[in-house]
């Protein structure tokens, strides 16, 4: 059954609460800090089984003495800083697939989703026309690795005023139909361990074997999961080009999932010189209480909209 509720804003307690207004939102920072730790003591363990030295991509506003911040911008624009260890706004960035900066959010419950990439201003200012599309809370993930530095993924919260429209968290599935494409997965996650997942594409009932290389794979695959967001990195088993790894119908991934419970995938493919993407409940470990059972048959996303409110590429 969907909610309704009104936004006005929220706060969450778990760490510094920003007061810069973020386009149509608010930011505000649900994580907590993390600093590089220089001693042998052991470290703390999280809720969820890990430790603070290693969280899971998303869930940190600062990591590695660098730290998300956010900056004033226009209602129809969304903006941001990568503050480095000593303070100053970062400049230099590695290309990763790619692209020197990922930016992907998502609402709380899941059902939006946007993966884009904002130009960066000289003065270390990435701006891009907001993705926030909905009234939700919303986190957003700024995904990059600054030069000479390793890959990180900052996060931080967003909430876009007005009235919302709860969705719950779709059935788990091994199916689902996105824009006319029917994309199958197979490999079930398994907690604390890198596991094998294929997604495989097909079309009018023919597998699709000539995908299109997009972010230097044939398909881009993040994993969030269910309650804190955490933004895990799922790798492509290859990459086009390397003599084995064909366009389709099937792109294999390497998942690792730090703890029981449901993920929310999102599958990036391009074809016909357009990106799709394709979304899957899949459960890690066993089953949470109360979680429907895997349905036999697909799940749509969706027509050209995705199915859900903020869906898109950039």
């Amino acid at each position: 059954m969907r909610t309704v509720t009104k936004l006005a804003g929220f706060a969450v307690g778990l760490a510094a609460v920003f007061s810069a207004t973020y386009g149509v939102g608010r930011v505000v920072d649900s994580a907590p800090v993390a600093e590089s730790r220089h001693d042998d003591a052991s470290p703390a363990t999280d809720e969820h089984g890990g430790t603070a030295d290693r969280f899971p991509g998303g869930l940190l506003v600062s990591e590695r003495g660098y730290t998300l911040e956010p900056v004033d911008a226009p209602a129809d624009e969304f903006a941001f800083r990568i503050a480095g260890p000593d303070g100053r706004p970062v400049t230099r960035y590695e290309v990763a697939h790619d692209k020197t900066m990922h930016l992907i959010v998502a609402r709380r419950d899941l059902s939006g989703f946007r993966h884009v990439h904002p130009d960066l201003a000289p003065d270390g200012t990435w701006r891009v026309d907001t993705p926030l599309t909905g009234p939700g809370q919303w986190r957003a993930f700024a995904d990059f690795t600054p030069t000479g530095g390793e890959p990180l993924t900052l996060g931080v919260d967003v909430t876009v005023p007005g009235e919302l429209t709860e969705r719950p968290l779709p059935a788990p599935a091994t199916s689902t139909t996105v824009d006319g494409y029917t994309v199958t997965v197979t490999g079930t996650p398994q907690p604390g361990r890198t596991s094998s997942l294929t997604l495989t594409v097909s079309r009018d009932g023919q597998p699709v074997t000539d995908l299109e290389p997009y972010l230097g794979a044939y398909g881009h695959l993040v994993a969030l999961r269910r309650g804190d967001l955490a933004y895990l990195h799922v790798h492509p088993d290859g990459t086009p080009g390397d003599g084995r790894t064909r366009p389709g119908p099937a792109v294999t991934f390497l998942a690792e999932v730090p703890s029981a419970g449901s993920y929310r995938l999102y599958l990036d493919f391009q074809h016909g010189g357009r990106v799709h993407t394709a979304e899957f409940t899949v459960v890690a470990g066993a089953t949470p209480t109360g979680a429907a059972p895997t349905p036999s048959g697909p799940a749509p996303t969706g027509g050209a909209d995705h199915g859900t409110p903020g869906h898109g590429h950039n």
